[in-house]
């Protein structure tokens, strides 16, 4: 099965949202979460995803911004992989390619947070390279 790898244009982002809610349980209605992307679109963030044939199957969020410790660096933000196209080597397919797409971007360094009760995405992002160099906090105002 061939799949495609790209950046999902600004115009087509409510795709997206089945998938986030999937990935976040339904915990933001449909209508905050469009909201909240053609926000996000305007923010330096870019969605890649996942296609099999014209479905959208995977997706991962790309933040850009430059840190005074890593350089020009793109955090990684919701991962997530239809259930039915786990266990494929499909992550790593995806990752190789948006390594690739960012390096020619011009970024030097990559981070992301993952919750820490999903033990599968913490192995998977440790055979990636990915190193623990701290905690995330979150505090709702």
């Amino acid at each position: 099965m061939a799949f495609l790898f790209k950046i999902i244009e600004s115009e087509n982002i409510d795709l997206v949202i089945p998938l986030v809610q999937k990935l976040n349980g339904h915990q933001v209605s449909d209508a905050i979460l469009k909201q909240r992307f053609y926000e996000m679109i305007e923010q330096n963030y870019e969605c890649a995803g996942i296609y099999s044939d014209e479905n959208l199957i995977g997706i991962c969020g790309l933040w850009y911004c430059t840190r005074h410790y890593s350089g020009k660096s793109v955090e990684v933000d919701h991962v997530y992989i239809d259930d039915a196209y786990r266990g494929q080597g499909l992550g790593k397919q995806f990752f190789n390619w948006i390594y690739e797409y960012t390096k020619g971007k011009g970024y030097e360094s990559m981070e992301l947070n993952t919750y820490v009760s999903n033990y599968a995405s913490h192995k998977f992002y440790y055979n990636e390279g990915f190193n623990i160099l701290g905690y995330h906090f979150f505090k709702k105002l």
